[in-house]
């Protein structure tokens, strides 16, 4: 009877890990190279979409609204 106990918290932990490892690997914040590119978030365009879940956006329509550097 403890088999789905274990299966419930193993499949959240592996869950868990892989949640963090998207979140090292793919947000713009995160720079595991600084030498070619120290600043990552000034290279995103208003349209890329880096969140995970966004409820009422659509990233093909937002303009930019900042200065190229």
């Amino acid at each position: 009877q403890l088999i789905p106990l274990f299966v419930i918290i193993g499949s959240g932990g592996v869950g868990a890990g892989l949640y963090l490892m998207r979140l090292a690997m793919f947000n713009p914040e995160v720079s595991w190279d600084r030498k070619n590119n120290p600043e990552p978030w000034n290279k995103l365009s208003p349209s890329d979409q880096y969140k995970f879940y966004s409820v009422n956006v659509d990233y093909s329509r937002l303009k930019k609204d900042r200065p190229d550097f």
